[in-house]
């Protein structure tokens, strides 16, 4: 059996009786003058004793030393560098270390390796407050009041600072009743965490505390969890990313099968992460607002105006009323709403508008019907080359008659020199004028009245044109329009 282990019963015998040495560390000394053990021998009665020092970190045996003054002495220059370093925190060390000497005539030590142990073995600690959240410690402040304000400071995320401190008022003052809410006032109830959150006393390395801010920082941010998302239509990279508080090369990195400037597959579910909070504040409200009534909206039809025509005989106002409820929201965002009043403060104005009906044979309705019978847009209105396009074509309908969009007088109807070839100029009398232009022969005259759906002529390839189709155009008050605005199929 060594040494180390045959005095552990006397250590532990002792341990009651060390005083306290550099703040925290136990010095244990077991007179052991007298003692001589059976290993010395009887040729070594002559020989002068000597004392060694038994070396325990806690119970843990280190080994022996011929001086307890050179640990002790490293250790207290240790701890003055540390008290130097840590100014603003009380340090002390981590473990208890104990020196039980010994009497021996020859003495076996092992100085630097004991001292060179003793010192990984032994760190500073300092007395810190753990901010703890579901009974675990998640972040360490210096001191009570530092765990407080940070605490403070995630309400004060949500809340007002004047919010906080009538609610204080409030909840010291048992007797004070609340009186009932003003015109779009907002009055906080509570403000809590939804998890159990406490600031316990705890010694910890100086270098894990926190500044209030940097504590309020980490339970914000919290740690991070991987989920998926799943692409919906319209979603890209850059828009995904941002929405998840991400940048684009880090979706990238979370997805390296994507490419930065290839199309998302609808449906599709990337790897994306987000933060997930170590507390969530909950906060309780009493609102009132002055909400909007929509106005409802009456029409009158009337068999003596033009069908197309309509009158406001009476404008729509939007009504009011008052509604109190309680919100509660999670780190801002609101989870339920309840509604504890609600009455009326101004009542609606209906909206009535007067619409015509009688049927003009040469007016337009406004309402425009599709010029073929089906067929597809072969261009579009807009720049082709080099100039102006300014309707649309279609091409390859079921037949080539070409029909009126709705009623109206036919201003011309034959060949036109600027390369629309055989045309046909309808005015639908309400601001609306078509062309349709192409055609390869014409059924109409100038001067004669349309209705909607009329056969105009058939579809043909006459002027500048590079196959058969229709070209088109709309001007509404003598502006050009895009036809497809008002054309339907």
């Amino acid at each position: 059996m060594k040494f180390g282990e045959r005095l552990l019963p006397k250590l532990e015998e002792y341990r009651g009786r060390s005083s306290q040495f550099m703040k925290k560390v136990a010095v244990t000394t077991l007179a052991l003058s007298t003692l001589t053990f059976a290993s010395a021998s009887a040729d070594d009665t002559d020989k002068e004793l000597k004392t060694i020092y038994h070396v325990y970190v806690n119970s843990h045996y280190v080994g022996a030393v011929t001086d307890q003054d050179d640990v002790k002495g490293m250790l207290e220059e240790k701890l003055q560098d540390a008290e130097e370093k840590f100014k603003d925190y009380q340090v002390t060390w981590n473990n208890d270390i104990t020196y039980i000497p010994e009497n021996v005539f020859s003495a076996k030590t092992n100085n630097q390796e004991v001292l060179n142990n003793v010192s990984k073995s032994m760190a500073v600690e300092a007395n810190a407050y753990a901010l703890v959240v579901d009974d675990k410690p998640v972040a360490y402040v210096k001191d009570k009041e530092t765990a407080d304000e940070a605490l403070k400071k995630i309400k004060l995320k949500y809340v007002s600072e004047d919010e906080l401190k009538d609610l204080e008022a409030r909840e010291n003052d048992a007797d004070s009743s609340l009186p009932a809410l003003k015109e779009n006032e907002t009055r906080l109830l509570d403000v809590s965490f939804k998890e159990d959150v406490a600031a316990e006393k705890s010694q910890v390395d100086p270098k894990e505390i926190l500044s209030a801010d940097e504590a309020v920082n980490l339970l914000l941010k919290g740690s991070v969890e991987e989920k998926k998302y799943k692409v919906e239509e319209g979603d890209v990279l850059g828009a995904i990313a941002e929405k998840l508080d991400l940048t684009t090369g880090e979706l990238l990195k979370l997805n390296p099968e994507l490419d930065e400037d290839g199309a998302l597959k609808i449906g599709s579910e990337l790897n994306v992460t987000v933060s997930k909070p170590f507390v969530h504040t909950v906060v309780k409200k009493e609102v009132n607002k002055i909400e909007k009534i929509a106005y409802d909206k009456e029409v009158i039809e009337d068999s003596s105006m033009n069908k197309g025509d309509t009158k406001v005989k009476q404008e729509g106002v939007e009504g009011e009323k008052s509604v109190t409820f309680t919100a509660t929201e999670v780190n801002g965002s609101q989870t339920e709403k309840n509604v504890t009043e609600e009455k009326d403060v101004k009542e609606p104005q209906k909206y009535i508008v007067i619409k015509g009906t009688k049927e003009t044979p040469s007016r337009g309705s406004g309402s425009f019907a599709w010029p073929t019978n089906g067929g597809y847009i072969s261009s579009k209105q807009g720049q082709r080359w080099g100039k102006m396009h300014k309707g649309i074509d279609i091409a390859r309908p079921s037949d080539k008659t070409i029909k009126s969009v709705d009623n109206g007088v036919v201003v011309s109807a034959g060949w036109d020199d600027g390369g629309y070839g055989n045309k046909v100029v309808i005015d639908h009398q309400n601001g609306y004028k078509t062309t349709y232009a192409h055609l390869d022969s014409i059924s109409v005259s100038a001067g004669q009245k349309v209705g909607k759906g009329d056969k105009l002529g058939i579809m043909g390839t006459t002027g500048q044109s590079t196959g058969v189709h229709l070209h088109i155009e709309v001007h509404k008050n003598g502006s050009l329009i895009n036809p497809l605005d008002v054309l339907h199929k």
